[in-house]
């Protein structure tokens, strides 16, 4: 199978943070627009560029020669694909499905459900005042909190998340670990197994040339 073209589109720290890294971890050749928040404020959201690959308006988005992928589940196992060797699903046939465990979880639990709150409280009320927005943002740190803390469990004794390697599962976490620090402010020294995780992915190459790319600390 011949690699494709690829091209990728983020936003500064946003989710799509995650498959950046997994395209640095992978050795694939790619090219990349990275949208800052500020500029697409000046439009008003996204680009026609943008929207015309993705009616949901949203990022990531990535296209393999003619074909447009998103949603990070999607993109991270197209990754993998065309990247075997790198084993970013795991090693074996159970870690790939707990890869997929991990990423599910986080993908809409975690991100749609609790950060999706955090985010946009206005979208889970039908008041135009907007007086029930704080009620829904508190219960959302509630949420975050309760969620980090079972990931803190579940990372007890392991220094990754799936296996004995680095994998999509690690990159996801990551990303949400970085949200918790700000703009959520919280503790996260709290959640010291999910503390050493996250400065294990921010310690890799990958990482690093990530978060120069996108002007990140």
């Amino acid at each position: 199978m011949s690699t494709p073209k690829i091209h990728f589109y983020g936003l500064v720290g946003a989710c799509s943070v995650a498959p950046h890294i997994l395209l640095h971890e992978s050795g694939l050749d790619f090219t990349k627009t990275i949208y800052k928040k500020e500029d697409l404020a000046k439009i008003g959201g996204y680009p026609e560029e943008l929207k015309k690959l993705n009616p949901k308006a949203k990022v990531p988005v990535a296209t393999f020669d003619n074909e447009v992928v998103t949603e990070n589940p999607a993109i991270f196992t197209y990754i993998s694909l065309l990247a075997p060797s790198k084993h970013l699903f795991g090693k074996t046939p159970l870690e790939t499905v707990r890869v997929y465990e991990w990423l599910n979880y986080l993908s809409g639990t975690l991100h749609t459900q609790a950060y999706g709150m955090f985010y946009a409280p206005q979208r889970f009320v039908d008041v135009e005042d907007g007086s029930l927005n704080e009620h829904v943002l508190a219960r959302a740190k509630t949420l975050i909190q309760g969620i980090y803390k079972y990931i803190d469990g579940k990372l007890e004794g392991k220094k990754w998340a799936v296996g004995d390697d680095f994998t999509a599962a690690d990159a996801y976490l990551y990303i949400f670990y970085r949200w918790g620090v700000a703009p959520a402010q919280f503790d996260m020294e709290e959640y010291p197994n999910y503390t050493r995780l996250a400065k294990a992915v921010a310690a890799r190459p990958s990482t690093l040339a990530v978060l120069k790319a996108e002007g990140l600390n």
